[in-house]
């Protein structure tokens, strides 16, 4: 089950979601407060493995009825991530401001899942990276299923590392010029991860 398959899916995952947005912010937010880490961390994992299964299972059967999606979504797929990680270099050049999460009063639980819930299920971005996307990768690996593993885990070590993490990291993420160098990695691993698409 642990092979190149496993740790490809891990590496795509992790690409996608370590970028810092609206879902990691949030919940960045939280960690750093202490408040509510664990339910939130979970939905937001359990979210995107519901999603990566979807793609990596429905993408499979979608190119057995059709073939002729599998070469669209990869030529697709690979124009997003060369897109994807130009705005990442671009995002490091330019540099930006530090998250430095706020304080304020303890949300009730329900308030902080559905805050989670409109950003993890009404952003069409989350679609394209977990559904589409990650389907699409998974495509040129024979063990899909290892894929799958490999990407959903790496949802699960990301969302538990940043939120139970965060204390620790805020010296980190408040610093602009570390939100430089966080983007310029993400842009290389997304081009590297177009090269391996486009290449036969």
């Amino acid at each position: 089950m642990v092979n190149g398959a496993f740790f490809a899916g891990y590496g795509v995952a992790l690409s996608l979601i370590v970028a810092i947005g609206a879902q990691n912010a949030l919940v960045l937010r939280y960690g750093v407060r202490r408040e509510h880490v664990l339910p939130l961390v979970l939905f937001c994992a359990t979210s995107d493995a519901i999603l990566i299964t979807a793609g990596v299972m429905g993408f499979t059967a979608m190119t057995n009825a059709a073939p002729w999606v599998e070469p669209l979504f990869t030529y697709g797929g690979a124009a997003f991530l060369i897109a994807y990680g130009a705005r990442s270099f671009l995002s490091a050049y330019k540099g930006g401001q530090a998250l430095v999460p706020s304080e304020g009063q303890r949300t009730p639980l329900i308030g902080a899942l559905a805050a989670v819930a409109a950003i993890t299920w009404l952003n069409p971005h989350v679609y394209l990276d977990t559904v589409i996307l990650i389907g699409s990768v998974s495509a040129e690996y024979d063990d899909k299923m290892a894929f799958g593993i490999g990407a959903i885990l790496a949802s699960f070590s990301f969302f538990f590392t940043l939120g139970y993490g965060a204390r620790l990291l805020t010296p980190f993420f408040a610093k602009p010029r570390s939100w430089q160098i966080l983007d310029a990695g993400v842009g290389l691993l997304m081009w590297a991860i177009a090269l391996k698409l486009l290449l036969p």
